[in-house]
């Protein structure tokens, strides 16, 4: 059947094979659960029974959800065998539900009986047991529930104490880690101060070479041009053009007092 449905849909398969295998854990667990005598065991054995009873339910719906899904794209007779298998899985968790009512009532009966009591219920047989202790049982058992809530208070104390100490680190932290970023941010100030300052700086000293090359460009042309007439002055002395240059006498006039002398 698991291999035919697999044919149909790869995931109905797999699904079906998840339900069947869960119904043979149950189908196990009801066994082993006749063979357990202790009422505390049988209890978790039922929750654990209980847990995969839930599993299988919400596998049904799914599988459930799945066949919906095919009912238009496959013909009615599988669609009819898909709703058969989904209606005998129902059956099957049903009769394991049965099976796990009829088990917790056995050990809720077991309870009762442990306490001598009739089975009007778990809060009356508690007030039988409570009337039917003697002074001193009380005051025991009043004694050891104190000294179980003592207990508690220690451990709130203890967990409280140690939230204080974890809150303590952290804010030191968090005033390290603030200081830290303070010093940061100062820091970040003085170097963007310091760029500012040094770009100034820069601009002051390419303003500086700009004018100190224009004032060299000058002295040159001064150089050149003076250096210019003097060349010209020497070829053509008798140039009444040129003006003589202050401090330099023409040739021919040294020539002239060199003879008088």
């Amino acid at each position: 059947m698991a291999s035919s449905i697999s044919a149909i849909s790869e995931e109905l398969g797999e699904i079906d094979g998840q339900i069947a295998d869960i119904f043979r854990a149950l189908s196990n667990g009801f066994q082993k659960f006749e063979n357990i005598k202790d009422a505390s065991r049988q209890s978790r054995q039922l929750e654990d029974l209980t847990g995969k009873m839930r599993e299988c339910k919400r596998l049904i719906k799914e599988f459930d959800r799945e066949v919906k899904e095919l009912e238009h794209t496959v013909d009615p007779d599988t669609s009819k065998i898909l709703n058969e298998k989904k209606q005998s899985m129902v059956k099957e968790l049903n009769s394991y539900v049965a099976l796990k009512k009829k088990y917790a009532t056995s050990i809720q009966n077991k309870r009762v009986d442990l306490f001598g009591g009739q089975a009007e219920g778990f809060e009356e047989d508690n007030g039988l047991l409570a009337s039917n202790m003697t002074n001193q049982q009380l005051m025991d058992n009043g004694h050891q529930m104190m000294d179980e809530t003592d207990q508690a208070i220690e451990r709130s104390k203890k967990v409280v104490h140690e939230t204080i100490n974890v809150g303590t680190e952290t804010a030191a932290a968090l005033k390290a880690q603030t200081e830290q970023m303070s010093r940061i941010v100062n820091e970040l100030d003085s170097i963007h101060f310091s760029i500012k300052k040094a770009s100034q700086l820069v601009k002051e000293i390419g303003r500086q070479v700009a004018t100190d090359r224009c004032i060299m460009a000058l002295l040159f042309l001064i150089v050149v041009g003076v250096i210019s007439i003097i060349i010209v002055k020497l070829v053509h002395p008798n140039n009444k053009d040129i003006r003589d240059i202050p401090g330099l006498a023409p040739p021919a006039n040294r020539r002239l007092l060199w003879i008088l002398d």
